[in-house]
């Protein structure tokens, strides 16, 4: 009697686990396989102060103007980054909470912001965004002004950030196969370096 009771509950506990096995390999092939794509990264509308810097523009003489425009104070650079988003092919469209975001380029304090908006994301076609950066160049530090004002330039004529760079993305929720998926649980953290020409390199 003693030996078919433990019996029956090695059974139970090996018809529990396999219900839980079965439970979570399901969501793996879908969402909890989730793998964000980052297809392009560009830059555009780059302003200096008062200045819009086109693309092609001779920019030789932009640092002693704006120098000496700049008197005391500060100057705002701002860029807009073009970011496209998509999945690797053969993934089920998803519904993305935001992100949070952060860029580290040579030379200038890193940057980062949060884009609340919903994303979707597929497998077929790029979600194109938009995100602002913004940084100061401070006219008593002016060591640092001239290499500042030569990235923002670089930026603008190129179209493309400077090697080096390095982009990081955290998704927010995810939303798709009929379930949620809370942000940090499986989507990670993804984090590129750029390298020659604007080629995106993922981080291992």
């Amino acid at each position: 009697m003693l030996h078919a009771a433990r019996l029956w509950r090695w059974f139970t506990l090996f018809g529990l686990a396999s219900l839980l096995t079965g439970c979570l390999a399901l969501p793996q092939t879908g969402l909890f396989a989730f793998r964000l794509a980052v297809t392009s990264l560009g830059v555009e509308e780059v302003r200096i102060g008062p200045y819009n810097i086109n693309a092609g523009l001779d920019t030789s003489d932009l640092t002693s103007l704006i120098a000496s425009s700049l008197g005391t104070g500060s100057l705002p650079i701002q860029a807009t980054i073009a970011m496209g988003l998509g999945l690797p092919a053969g993934m089920p469209p998803v519904e993305m909470s935001g992100f949070r975001w952060s860029l580290d380029m040579p030379g200038v304090e890193p940057v980062q912001g949060q884009y609340k908006q919903d994303v979707t994301l597929t497998s077929g076609g790029d979600a194109n965004l938009r995100l602002p950066v913004a940084f100061d160049v401070l006219a008593s530090d002016t060591r640092r002004m001239a290499p500042m004002l030569e990235l923002a330039s670089q930026l603008a004529t190129q179209g493309e950030l400077p090697p080096g760079s390095q982009l990081a993305i955290t998704p927010g929720d995810l939303r798709g196969l009929g379930m949620t998926l809370p942000a940090g649980l499986f989507t990670p953290t993804i984090r590129l370096n750029v390298g020659e020409n604007g080629r995106l390199i993922p981080q291992r």
